[in-house]
């Protein structure tokens, strides 16, 4: 508001703005480094990452890895049928559990009679070495 050529009343947001950038020497820093270009990543196998990858998806459900750690723990295969008592799960929910399982390579199946028995399938160093540190 002006009153005989006096202002009165100015905006507060925009007395703080005029002597902040009063009062802050504005610079432009240098650039020294560009996103991506300083440094390359390590070369890693885009294979390797994607079977790993696909074994930890199927290890990463706790039903799966208790299936596995029986199958792990197991003398002989097991039928789908202890299972489904074991874990207290419909045999349909095992059954899509088990194939996630044979997907990533984990496990085989035989059938005997009506009933389908699992076992650990022949499993490379890498993977034997993660499921003995996975379980104990």
């Amino acid at each position: 508001m002006v009153v005989d050529g006096w202002i009165l009343a100015q905006p507060i947001d925009g007395c703080r703005w005029i002597a902040y950038n009063q009062g802050v020497a504005v610079k432009e820093l240098p650039v020294i480094r560009q996103r991506g270009v300083c440094c390359g990543l390590p070369d890693v196998d885009e294979e390797w990452a994607e079977r790993t990858a696909k074994l930890m998806k199927a290890l990463a459900d706790p039903t799966r890895l208790t299936m596995v750690a029986s199958l792990w723990k197991a003398e002989a295969p097991i039928c789908i049928c202890d299972f489904t008592a074991g874990l207290d799960l419909s045999q349909p929910t095992l059954s899509h559990h088990m194939s996630k399982l044979k997907e990533a390579g984990l496990v085989v199946s035989e059938k005997r009679g009506i009933w389908m028995y699992y076992r650990l399938a022949d499993l490379d160093p890498a993977t034997r070495r993660l499921l003995s540190r996975l379980i104990a």
